[in-house]
């Protein structure tokens, strides 16, 4: 992964960084959980990241192999990523999108893929590898239907520090973590993560991706534990399975407009978002501002990420949803038609 792994913020005295894996010595229990075909699916659906160590003074002498992140195979030569482990920096515009990369399959394949789509803000972005090379990727992943609960057995394989591919094991904790790094929510795993696998599948018992993986929270200062950590963070599959779908489709994609802010205020003992400002198409469905937000289609809404995200990964423009509200002493069900944005 590039120096940029160096995307990373200051949480008290953690680090927040962008991430890979290491390799575990031992089989876990969450590893004895899982069968041997599944695992190796999943290991040759992963590929490297290879950083480009082309000399232009020297374009007939290949560069060294440096794989700075991972990715999988989605399809059909298609590859899915971490946008950030593909960025190239450049002094005057800053982080650029490349438009081809290679790849580096478990086999020892190095193959070119051309760029399809990507979403900056959510920190995903599709490759596509030529219909020559297609037959050198020889499994595919899909991305897991529904969501995730915590608990539930994971494993993901990578390219940490470099080198691999390793594997490592574990559960999935909170399924609705917010980080500064990406405007969605992001489901937190207790895999072993280093920098150097970022955009790897985060992988369920049955060998289908819950997760892309995105971030650690660095917890040892160390030397020797370097930019490595137990807190792995992953986008959820649920939300990149849409933005792969928009990238495939030559399409950008578009989030539901509820047309509301809200500021948090207690409701009794319990703190709640209520309505500071409303427009369209809340307004005409009825919502005032005051008006506390107790759910969305019977999905509890406890603060104005938990709303954002599930706008963003459940809902399309155009459609109809009901919210429930408490006006004063009532609780009140409105219609709206949600708008794009």
């Amino acid at each position: 992964m590039r120096d940029m792994v160096s995307l990373y913020s200051s949480i008290r005295n953690w680090t927040l960084c962008l991430l890979a894996l290491p390799l575990l010595g031992f089989i876990s229990p969450a590893q004895a959980e899982i069968a041997p075909t599944v695992l190796d699916r999943a290991k040759l659906a992963t590929v490297g990241i290879l950083e480009d160590t082309q000399d232009q003074r020297s374009p007939d002498k290949p560069g060294n192999i440096l794989v700075r992140g991972t990715g999988f195979h989605l399809r059909d030569g298609y590859i899915v990523t971490a946008r950030h482990a593909t960025e190239k920096q450049d002094v005057t515009t800053g982080p650029v999108i490349k438009k081809q990369i290679h790849i580096f399959t478990t086999d020892l394949h190095e193959l070119p893929a051309d760029l399809v789509g990507d979403n900056a803000f959510m920190d995903v972005v599709v490759y596509r590898v030529a219909e020559a090379h297609r037959t050198k990727l020889r499994a595919s992943a899909s991305f897991a239907s529904g969501d995730v609960q915590p608990g539930q057995t994971v494993f993901t394989v990578g390219y940490p520090m470099g080198w691999g591919p390793t594997m490592s094991f574990g559960h999935l904790g909170n399924t609705n973590t917010f980080l500064q790094t990406v405007d969605t929510r992001l489901i937190q795993a207790d895999v072993a993560a280093c920098s150097g696998n970022s955009g790897g599948g985060l992988f369920n018992d049955k060998g289908d991706v819950v997760g892309i993986m995105h971030a650690i929270i660095q917890t040892e200062r160390d030397d020797s534990t370097a930019r490595c950590s137990r807190m792995a963070f992953a986008i959820p599959a649920i939300l990149a399975n849409r933005i792969v779908n928009a990238a495939l489709e030559g399409k950008p994609l578009t989030f539901s407009k509820m047309g509301i802010h809200m500021m948090p205020v207690k409701d009794g003992t319990k703190w709640r978002m209520a309505v500071k400002d409303v427009s369209e198409p809340a307004k005409s469905a009825g919502i005032q501002k005051h008006d506390i937000i107790i759910a969305i289609e019977n999905t509890e809404i406890n603060d104005a990420a938990h709303l954002k995200n599930y706008l963003i990964e459940r809902t399309t423009p155009g459609q109809k949803v009901a919210v429930k509200v408490r006006r004063i002493d009532a609780d009140l069900t409105f219609t709206v038609t949600l708008g794009g944005g």
